[in-house]
């Protein structure tokens, strides 16, 4: 099938989506800014096959991502088989795209394959089991997966990326047998958006929230932040969401410790699967 291509907007029409009246003045730009913030979150998909290679294209967009010390401390799970699909959907609190997208894929910080080298090669690797390298494994598979993103978005492809996953990490591990020192971080789902699916540019908090120029300040942000609270409420309303304010979903995200739907005993979970973080 053809590969339909995103819309190329102007620098003008992108900022608008993205921040509304809070948008800043157009700068430098090409159709790869363009395409950046363009990116919505897609949770219904046609179940139209993938061109063949499309996997592999992605992968080595995201094996381009930096990675520190070309440690390159991630891995993939490509999973297809529909009751593994099913399980992970279960986890991640019946998210039902899991099962519908073409392309669903578990993204892995993995220590496991360092730690191995280390075992052939007869040696102890000191800073396995520190805080640090987690870190290192869990961003480098966080840059590898939105480099992924990207590309696929640069072919008309739309993705969503699935944190629920960490809900309950080693019945994640369990489900795609991932060995001591390897942790799902989160899934994303690939594919192409369906009617239901396809969604606008979601508002983001204005640049002077988020800018802070030689020390961190706050000055204006309650004013910023009840202005964004106007605008995510007008998107909200149109997509039917209940938590129509940014201050509302942080309270509701943030407030209580049942948001975090078990995660908050990540620490032991990892441990128990072989990380042993100090």
């Amino acid at each position: 099938m053809d590969v339909s291509q995103p819309a190329v907007l102007s620098a003008a029409d992108s900022l608008a989506l993205r921040y509304g009246a809070a948008a800043p003045p157009a700068g430098p730009w090409n159709e790869h800014i363009s395409l950046l913030l363009s990116h919505r979150s897609v949770r219904g998909y046609r179940q139209d096959a993938l061109p063949a290679g499309t996997l592999e294209t992605l992968i080595a967009a995201a094996q381009s991502a930096a990675t520190s010390s070309n440690l390159q401390t991630w891995s993939v799970i490509v999973v297809s088989d529909p009751d593994k699909r099913a399980a992970l959907a279960k986890v991640a609190a019946n998210q039902k795209h899991i099962e519908q997208c073409p392309l669903f894929l578990v993204w892995v910080a993995d220590l496991s394959r360092n730690q191995r080298l280390g075992a052939e090669e007869g040696l102890t690797l000191e800073v396995i089991p520190y805080q640090e390298t987690f870190l290192v494994a869990a961003i480098d598979a966080a840059l590898a997966a939105q480099n992924a993103t990207v590309a696929a978005e640069s072919l008309g492809l739309s993705c969503v990326y699935i944190g629920a996953l960490r809900n309950n990490p080693p019945e994640v591990a369990r489900i795609v047998g991932l060995p001591p020192g390897a942790f799902g971080v989160f899934g994303m789902c690939v594919g192409y958006a369906s009617a239901v699916g396809a969604t606008e540019v979601k508002p983001r908090l204005p640049q002077d929230v988020v800018i802070h120029y030689e020390v961190y300040d706050s000055t204006g942000e309650s004013a910023h932040r009840k202005a964004y609270d106007g605008l995510l409420e007008s998107f909200s309303a149109r997509h039917g969401m209940a938590m129509d304010t940014w201050t509302k979903r942080v309270i509701h995200r943030m407030g209580k410790l049942a948001a975090l739907s078990g995660r908050e005993r990540m620490v032991a979970a990892l441990n128990a699967m072989g990380f042993g973080l100090k």
